[in-house]
């Protein structure tokens, strides 16, 4: 049960956190309307599921090769929620997303653009193994890690698909984006407390 408070809260503040996924969702469902939003959304979600799997196969060689080395990037994972945390409690400046009108998105070309984003996006990245290394032990079973990357997939389609069907309203963008900017303190400080206590619990 701790295990999977950590994790749905680790990725609940990762993905409500502003960032390239969420400029891109805000810009394609505000430029082509609320399908290409969702296509887009769902390409985000198989995105994250690239990270999980290469996240499982890692952190199970580590488990296997050298606990200590474990025990390091478990700590380092730690410092990360630190560090992040910290950057978002004291962001100051609101997201800039590109509105310059382009040549509309089939829904493949959405789809592809959220996938893009998300698997080239060194923030999706570090959120993962962060969030593995913390939670998963040597007796975690391999249905309960792919039970985890599942949910964080879940969790990224449906904020999202949430993102599409606001910003494909002209008259709700502008209130939503006002709204992540008073997230940043309220996530910036449950990331650092969740840093140091996964931390100094090992």
């Amino acid at each position: 049960m701790t295990e999977l408070i950590a994790v749905a809260l680790i990725t609940v503040l990762a993905v409500i956190s502003p960032g390239a996924d969420f400029a891109m969702v805000v810009r394609n469902s505000y430029l082509y309307g609320r399908p290409t939003g969702l296509f887009a959304a769902a390409g985000v979600a198989a995105g994250v599921l690239v990270h999980v799997s290469y996240t499982m196969l890692g952190v199970g060689l580590l488990i296997a090769s050298s606990t200590a080395l474990f025990t390091a990037i478990k700590l380092a994972g730690a410092a990360y929620l630190v560090w992040i945390g910290i950057r978002t409690f004291r962001a100051r400046d609101g997201l800039t997303v590109d509105l310059e009108s382009k040549s509309a998105l089939s829904p493949l070309g959405a789809l592809r653009s959220g996938f893009l984003t998300n698997v080239l996006n060194p923030k999706t990245t570090l959120f993962v193994v962060s969030t593995f290394t913390q939670v998963v032990e040597p007796g975690t079973s391999a249905w309960r890690q792919v039970g985890y990357g599942l949910f964080m997939s879940a969790a990224h389609l449906v904020w999202f698909g949430a993102v599409a069907l606001f910003f494909s309203d002209v008259r709700l963008r502008e209130r939503m984006l006002k709204a992540q900017k008073t997230l940043n303190r309220a996530i910036g400080s449950v990331l650092v407390g969740l840093g140091v206590g996964l931390g100094l619990a090992r």
